[in-house]
């Protein structure tokens, strides 16, 4: 049977070792607090999927050394920012032969580095092991075990392969690329669209200011992709557009109902002290300025969120900024 360690206890890092222990691999999960892993090791997760019952197959801990012991995949499932730290203090545990796996969807503050990036340098991992996920997966849908796709990602076809043979139930059907970068990139872009329709619908604007915004957000994430090397299909797909309509639109969207409540007037410190998990894109967005500004690609949604985030621009302004913009060809 294969093993899997899930670092983080959060809903997405619960939902996915649902997956794994759905089908068929036995998971431990790490838990920085000791009564979330005490929860699940009774069979729930009540501070981040309530009302879900886990799999039998799946135990916690919080000891990283006893999670990771024997594990074939190891999971990293912790906010984006805190990888770095997090990970300098796993290293020494890592198997080494192990797949790792990020659920992380962000790019670093600082470095602008993505996430599988990190991971080879801090975790002193081959980029050959290293494995990204992500799609339109929203963690309490897949939790309640309803029919969901994904994007596994690894520039190494088989351990791509394996992975995604590891998460594969009846209820979730991955699909393998080797487009690392296109398919990390596009779930770190997505959060920050995602703020931005929500300050669309927070503002009481409609389904055409909404979807124009996804789709010129999709073409700054592709421009931004071409730029770092990625495949242009992959933000057709799954990790591309597909995640985006899904974190754009629900109201399961941490990031979309951050962006909302902006736009109904709530200060960033006012939606943070009554927001209980991580929205992204609001940690991500400067960093992902960063990173296009670097490589000189055009990013007017990315910057324009990140002027309300961190300048504190009234979201009012922002429609207007990006309206006036000079006319020019769409597929320029």
């Amino acid at each position: 049977m294969t093993t899997a360690a899930v670092f983080g206890t959060g809903s997405w890092g619960t939902a996915y070792a649902a997956v794994l222990a759905d089908g068929g691999t036995s998971v431990r999960m790490w838990g920085r607090r000791q009564e979330v892993v005490d929860q699940v090791n009774a069979g729930s997760n009540d501070d981040y999927l309530p009302g879900i019952e886990l799999p039998r197959t799946i135990s916690a801990t919080t000891d990283p050394q006893e999670a990771c012991a024997g594990a074939d995949i190891v999971v990293l499932a912790v906010p984006s920012q805190t990888l770095r730290e997090n990970l300098a203090t796993w290293r020494e545990v890592l198997p080494r032969r192990a797949a790792v796996v990020s659920l992380m969807k962000g790019v670093e503050l600082g470095t602008t580095k993505r996430m599988s990036e990190v991971i080879a340098e801090v975790g002193d991992v081959e980029y050959e092991r290293i494995v990204v996920v992500s799609g339109p997966n929203l963690a309490k849908e897949i939790a309640m075990r309803q029919p969901a796709a994904s994007v596994v990602a690894c520039i190494d076809e088989d351990v791509a392969e394996m992975v995604a043979q590891a998460s594969n139930p009846p209820y979730f059907r991955p699909y393998t690329n080797t487009d690392v970068v296109g398919t990390e990139l596009s779930g770190a872009v997505k959060n920050v669209i995602a703020l931005a329709v929500g300050m669309a619908e927070g503002l009481g604007m409609g389904d055409n200011s909404k979807a124009s915004i996804i789709t010129r957000g999709l073409a700054e994430t592709t421009r931004l992709g071409l730029a770092l090397g990625a495949d242009p299909m992959t933000f057709a797909g799954l990790a591309g557009v597909g995640d985006l309509i899904a974190t754009c639109m629900s109201p399961l969207s941490r990031n979309r109902t951050f962006g909302l409540n902006l736009g109904r007037g709530m200060t960033v410190q006012e939606v943070v002290a009554v927001t209980r998990q991580t929205a992204e894109g609001v940690k991500s967005c400067e960093s992902i300025l960063q990173l296009a500004d670097k490589n000189g690609v055009q990013v007017p949604i990315i910057e324009q969120v990140a002027a309300v985030v961190h300048d504190g621009r009234p979201p009012s302004e922002v429609v207007g900024a990006l309206m006036l913009r000079a006319l020019k060809n769409e597929t320029d």
